[in-house]
């Protein structure tokens, strides 16, 4: 990680005013997917790390039976609060916590997040993986800034000096180790997209229904 949570949680909350109007079409493209490959059930519990404002937290929602959402930003937390009592939505619970460390010990079947895990460093995301898999959801659907190919060094999707995503193989390889096996891949940009894992009890190829 490039700064500390406490630099990364400044510097969020000096934008969560205006973090909404601020987003790419990449980054919005990249949530549409997120929020449609998570598709969860009416009894789904659905825990969204990184959760920001509460975009991704807020459009599953209406779908799942509970929603957590957790960041590491007080200021993106209040606008995440206020959307959703704007919205009238009372199955939805945001607090902090981080991807190594979510706060969160009930049961999950879905997990996502939406540009926040290229914050990490590549062992870190390893290690967030293997955190995310002990909570076993059935599905994780990672939205992110990630390496498709080798990036134009000048022309960089995210910030070098705060940033630092993975390569999509890197990424691959953190979920197989952890028991998931990696069911959708969805290109948005060079340096953006949408991976979906989804935990493998036995060990070989997901069971899909017939």
């Amino acid at each position: 990680m490039k700064k500390s949570l406490e630099e990364h949680a400044a510097r969020f909350d000096e934008k969560a005013g205006e973090y909404d109007d601020s987003k790419s079409e990449e980054y919005h493209a990249c949530a549409n997917l997120v929020v449609e490959h998570a598709a969860p059930e009416s009894d789904d519990v659905v825990l969204d790390l990184g959760t920001g404002t509460g975009a991704i937290a807020l459009a599953l929602a209406p779908d799942a039976a509970h929603v957590v959402g957790r960041d590491i930003s007080d200021g993106m937390l209040e606008q995440a609060r206020q959307k959703a009592d704007e919205a009238g939505l009372e199955n939805v619970a945001f607090g902090h916590g981080t991807f190594r460390e979510p706060e969160y010990d009930g049961p999950v079947d879905i997990i996502t997040t939406n540009f926040a895990f290229h914050h990490l460093s590549d062992e870190e995301k390893r290690e967030a993986i293997g955190v995310i898999a002990a909570l076993e959801p059935r599905k994780f659907v990672l939205g992110d800034v990630m390496f498709f190919g080798d990036p134009n060094p000048d022309d960089p999707f995210y910030t070098p000096a705060v940033d630092d995503p993975a390569t999509v193989g890197t990424l691959a390889d953190a979920f197989t180790d952890a028991g998931f096996s990696l069911t959708a891949v969805e290109r948005v940009h060079d340096q953006v997209g949408v991976l979906v894992a989804e935990r493998n009890p036995t060990g070989g190829d997901v069971a899909t229904d017939e």
